[in-house]
């Protein structure tokens, strides 16, 4: 918690000096959230209790530049819902969760994509594809049954199966990232069957590239 509070006193500093410089209010809020995010995403994550969200977080640009970027993903967070209904989707700051859960996806205890998963997994590139401007973090989780070793194989052999599924399909390889968690992020109780089948999921973090950042702040600009 120390280091949430310092995180939180840089940006009330910076803050500061900057309501004393000739710059517009969009510029100042693109300045404050950026240097947040560059800052503290990994540690406001794990502040937050929920570390797997670092990522979204780091990327917040915040004013003016982060609404535009937030209006996008509102469009793109709802074409995900409507064409993936099985899908959890969550808009999270400037950026997109999206949850596939073990029925969706996988066999238990495996890591090959079948037919009906391939089916999912097409809808997302589809909509995926229409923002190219984005980068996806691609997660690996299970529940707590097996060794800690074997989870943590497991969770990173899911999730990079499913990037290469992404990749194969279309998607830049370039925008893409893996990450295993093993059973060491629950996001649901591992103490019933329903809440282990709902550990054993796979999530994706979308979230602004370069460029779209660019565009946001070049566009704030004008306003």
């Amino acid at each position: 918690m120390n280091n949430f509070r310092k995180v939180l006193i840089a940006v009330g500093i910076i803050s500061f000096l900057m309501m004393g410089c000739n710059a517009t209010r969009s510029q100042k809020g693109a300045v404050i959230g950026g240097t947040a995010g560059a800052v503290g995403g990994t540690i406001i994550g794990k502040a937050a209790g929920n570390k797997t969200l670092g990522t979204i977080l780091g990327a917040v640009i915040g004013g003016t530049a982060g609404a535009i970027i937030g209006r996008d993903m509102d469009k793109q967070a709802e074409e995900i819902k409507t064409d993936i209904p099985g899908a959890k989707v969550e808009r999270v700051e400037e950026g997109i969760k999206v949850e596939f859960n073990e029925r969706i996806l996988f066999a238990f205890s495996k890591s090959d994509i079948g037919d009906s998963a391939k089916v999912n997994l097409n809808k997302l590139v589809s909509v995926l594809n229409k923002y190219p401007n984005t980068n996806i973090e691609v997660q690996g989780h299970t529940d707590s049954r097996g060794t800690d070793e074997y989870n943590m194989g497991l969770s990173v052999r899911r999730a990079t199966t499913v990037a290469n599924y992404l990749i194969a399909n279309g998607i830049a390889a370039g925008r893409v990232t893996t990450k295993g968690f093993g059973e060491s992020a629950p996001a649901y109780s591992n103490d019933t069957p329903e809440g282990m089948a709902q550990n054993r999921r796979v999530e994706f973090l979308i979230t602004a590239n370069d460029k779209m950042k660019s565009d946001a702040k070049t566009e704030a600009a004008k306003q």
